[in-house]
């Protein structure tokens, strides 16, 4: 399955997710959306939103349904790497 069959993934976060090395839905989810979101900051900018895409595509559900309390844990695992 491609990324981009994901929801929350378009063709421009396929692109840097497969500029990383991942190229399918399933390295994705061996992968999970941290270690994403720390190999994508290497190669650019990351923001809150782009954790929660790639959480919410591991999950299968677009990120404004992931739990707010499930964000916010998410957030604070973003606010740590960024330190």
């Amino acid at each position: 399955m491609r990324l981009s069959e994901l929801p929350n993934i378009g063709k421009t976060l396929e692109k840097e997710l497969n500029d990383i090395g991942i190229q399918t839905a399933k390295e994705l989810k061996e992968i999970g959306s941290i270690d994403a979101i720390i190999r994508l900051s290497i190669h650019g900018d990351t923001c809150y939103n782009k954790l929660y895409a790639l959480e919410g595509a591991i999950k299968d559900v677009r990120w404004h349904q992931l739990p707010k309390e499930y964000r916010q844990e998410l957030k604070g695992k973003y606010d740590q790497l960024k330190k």
